[in-house]
């Protein structure tokens, strides 16, 4: 009976480390997985502005440095990180509540149909970047529980795996949306 015990104990160990390491990278490459869901929708709704821009310009002649600062966005986002695109999300929300909220000053705009099946298209993007937030945040979460929690976090620590931050609305994005005039 110690025979067993002495080769059975060492094999229980090792599918216990299999088990615990799989569920690790699953959780970690499930996050990757949620990210690239965000990313895709970032790339969605910056395709969608060199039309927004190309619209609005015919009607908001005098509102032209706001959609040049939205059009230089687009390009940075397009040319940077990961990280980069995470903090330029905010950035980009405000530009377009700003564009919008505009558009209201403007009915031959609002009236255009171009402008309005652009704004369905964009509503519809932001509420699907919404809905991977979510998703992204919730896989976030599952992966900090394992990365922290007794007996993953020493099997994490050894893998170099870091606790990941949430998606999270910047200051600016909880502000009301203000239109200068």
């Amino acid at each position: 009976m110690p025979s067993i015990l002495v080769w059975a104990l060492p094999l229980l160990l090792l599918i216990i480390l299999v088990i615990l390491y799989n569920t690790l990278v699953g959780k970690k490459n499930q996050v990757e997985f949620a990210f690239a869901s965000i990313d895709a929708q970032f790339k969605k709704r910056y395709d969608l502005i060199p039309n927004l821009v190309s619209v609005c310009e015919k009607y908001m002649g005098y509102e032209e440095k706001l959609l040049k600062d939205l059009a230089a966005s687009r390009t940075s986002f397009m040319q940077s990180s990961d990280d980069g695109k995470v903090s330029m999300d905010g950035q980009a929300s405000a530009q377009l509540r700003s564009v919008m909220a505009l558009a209201e000053s403007y009915p031959e705009l609002k009236a255009s149909s171009s402008f309005e099946s652009l704004e369905r298209a964009l509503s519809e993007v932001e509420e699907q970047l919404a809905a991977a937030r979510r998703a992204f945040n919730a896989a976030v979460t599952d992966y900090n529980n394992a990365c922290q929690m007794f007996p993953t976090s020493i099997l994490a620590s050894m893998m170099g795996l870091k606790v990941r931050s949430w998606f999270e609305a910047t200051a600016e994005e909880r502000e009301p949306v203000r239109v200068w005039r």
